[in-house]
């Protein structure tokens, strides 16, 4: 099944995309038509209160950029109000430099998730979507990690939530930057699966159903600039797309971007 978030005539909801059509979701079953997907507008698919993302979490990643092996993951958390959806805009603060895409598969939970054991990790997730975990490389670099990470739009996901897969780690992801292939690899590469990365953050961090997992970006990490259009592209999922534009923006279009109302708990 596809989960998405959708705002259609001031309205937003919860739904379930069939075809390119959305029903209503009333739990598990399909309700009432909604609308198309050309009539609609689609939303991040979920609205998290937590964000943990794991760092050098791939292995070609790791020998590109030279760093030692990790013995367990490494983790950072960025603030909600980075969330932004499908086509909505990444906005670069106007004092930076370097911003990059990274392109990477977003876990998303089900129910709730403490000392989950890595053999039962599955019970908890409620599907998979695409994220890019938008990064402020001049920022972080300075040691500014929450801001580097945090600003707002800094974390597109979409286009929905799918949550018939089988294996996370069988699956491809591809960013495209101005329609050029700028990272490829299996989600095997990463060091620690998605079962391994749930058991170890759920030790400390209480995660509730619709907060998001992410799960590394693998080599080619680059920078983009306004103008660029980024996607990442996911077999077995979909493709998220979101234009890089520079400067402020107005409060309607950070409206936009992330929805509010309807919340997938």
């Amino acid at each position: 099944m596809r989960i998405v978030r959708y705002s259609i005539d001031g309205r937003i909801g919860c739904g379930a995309l069939v075809g390119d059509v959305v029903h209503d979701l009333l739990e598990t079953e399909l309700g009432a038509v909604v609308g198309r997907l050309s009539e609609l507008t689609l939303l991040a698919p979920c609205d998290p209160r937590t964000i943990v993302c794991a760092v050098s979490n791939y292995a070609g990643q790791i020998l590109e950029k030279s760093r030692l092996w990790p013995q367990q993951p490494s983790l950072f958390l960025k603030s909600p109000n980075a969330i932004t959806g499908l086509d909505a805009e990444i906005l670069r603060p106007a004092e930076v430099q370097r911003l990059e895409y990274e392109g990477e598969l977003a876990v998303v939970i089900g129910r709730t998730a403490r000392n989950v054991p890595a053999a039962h990790a599955t019970d908890f997730i409620l599907g998979y979507t695409c994220a890019n975990d938008v990064t402020a490389d001049d920022w972080r670099a300075d040691g500014q990690w929450t801001r580097a990470k945090s600003a707002d739009t800094f974390c597109p996901l979409g286009p929905w939530i799918e949550t018939d897969i089988a294996d996370p780690a069988a699956l491809q992801i591809t960013t495209r930057l101005a329609g050029q292939v700028v990272q490829s690899a299996p989600t095997s590469e990463m060091v620690f699966g998605v079962p391994e990365l749930l058991a170890f953050v759920t030790r400390w961090i209480t995660l509730q159903p619709g907060d998001v997992l992410l799960t590394g970006s693998p080599v080619g990490v680059g920078p983009m600039t306004p103008g660029d259009v980024v996607e990442v592209e996911i077999s077995g999922i979909g493709t998220l797309r979101n234009t890089v534009v520079d400067g402020a923006t107005s409060p309607g279009r950070l409206a936009r971007a992330s929805g509010d109302g309807a919340h997938l708990r």
